[in-house]
């Protein structure tokens, strides 16, 4: 039933998250689609609002608009003010909302300051689970650990960083989080499969192929899942990425139908579930098709690597699409070319090292 769903309220102090995503991973203007896309997979989101001083958001707030994300105006003020003024309207908000609509259950934050740590505080105190959303770099160390969950903006599928730029001061405070090795996004795809915002093409857009959709919203539902994923709630994720998904529009006469034609392509397994007509939908366990395309992958390292070359991950996904147009990634289950160049190498079919250098993922056929 679709009560089962989180009631998410999304709150996004808006300036922190559109600065940091310029200056640390060069997204401009900021991308509100795959934020969309992650709470999507995890609820229906019934309130959407942002917070900045719009006049220096033009494009920004064109794109949100299409969104449906409530623009709250901060005016523009002198020094440490209009921060303070954003801040305080926008935690002022988010408690009233909590008291007012006693259905929702779930709150998204959209910043990387610490300031609101005590706001999450006060959410969690009222029985709210708390979602943080921000970019790695310039996120406080404090704000994860105070939420239920964090979502680092850098590895959402569907983020493109661009170059890094620095052109203004961000009101986020520096970064302390510890990172290992660069995020699943850190890296582009040589042709990304969507290079307009997502809140102007829809998701299913992606080669006019529904079985993408429907693979990457699986996916992330399997990763945020505690139990079996019913076509049930598959279908109502993949609507709430889509609202004009329709299977009919590919020739299907119900979710169930493409469901089973997908089966018989060995992309998806369907089991019995609970209820009768609302099977268990996973990944097949036949990797026939998986090993193909990793067989693929381990030929062009080959091939590059024969040639004299060092090949590197970035332009890589674009070889292999000369060699079997049309492919993806996402067909497989993995919502990121990186993640399924990780995938490979977790099977010791290719090796990966981080270049400093170059900022890039150097690749070998291991010995």
């Amino acid at each position: 039933m679709i009560n089962d769903d989180e009631r998410i309220a999304l709150f996004l102090d808006y300036e922190n998250l559109a600065i940091g995503a310029r200056d640390g991973l060069g997204v401009v203007p900021f991308d509100f689609g795959p934020v969309a896309d992650a709470l999507a997979e995890r609820g229906r989101v019934v309130a959407r609002r942002a917070y900045a001083d719009w006049s220096a958001f033009d494009e920004d707030r064109r794109l949100l608009a299409r969104a449906q994300v409530e623009l709250i105006e901060i005016p523009q003020r002198i020094g440490g003010s209009r921060k303070n003024a954003a801040d305080i309207k926008m935690a002022v908000d988010a408690i009233e909302l909590a008291f007012a609509r006693g259905f929702i259950t779930t709150f998204a934050i959209g910043t990387g300051d610490s300031d609101f740590t005590p706001l999450v505080h006060k959410l969690r105190e009222l029985d709210k689970r708390v979602i943080g959303i921000g970019v790695q770099s310039s996120t406080s160390a404090l704000l994860p650990p105070a939420c239920d969950e964090f979502l680092f903006y850098d590895r959402l599928p569907g983020v493109e960083p661009g170059q890094p730029t620095r052109r203004g001061r961000s009101r986020a405070r520096p970064q302390a989080v510890p990172v290992e090795e660069p995020a699943d996004a850190a890296v582009p795809d040589a042709v990304p499969d969507a290079v307009t915002p997502a809140v102007e093409q829809p998701a299913q857009s992606d080669d006019g192929d529904p079985a993408q959709l429907v693979t990457r919203t699986l996916a992330g539902l399997q990763r945020h899942s505690d139990g079996p994923v019913l076509a049930s709630r598959l279908k109502r994720a993949v609507l709430r990425k889509d609202p004009t998904f329709d299977e009919a529009d590919h020739g299907f006469r119900g979710f169930g139908e493409l469901l089973r034609h997908l089966e018989g392509e060995h992309v998806l397994e369907l089991r019995a579930g609970s209820a009768q007509g609302d099977p268990e939908v996973s990944f097949s366990e036949d990797g026939s098709e998986v090993d193909e395309a990793f067989t693929l992958l381990v030929d062009v390292v080959r091939l590059l690597q024969a040639s004299g070359q060092r090949p590197q991950l970035s332009g890589l996904k674009d070889k292999l699409r000369k060699r079997r147009p049309g492919f993806s990634e996402k067909r497989y289950g993995f919502n990121t070319f990186l993640s399924f160049a990780k995938a490979a190498r977790a099977r010791n079919l290719i090796g990966m090292v981080w270049d400093q250098d170059t900022n890039e993922y150097l690749l070998h056929i291991p010995d």
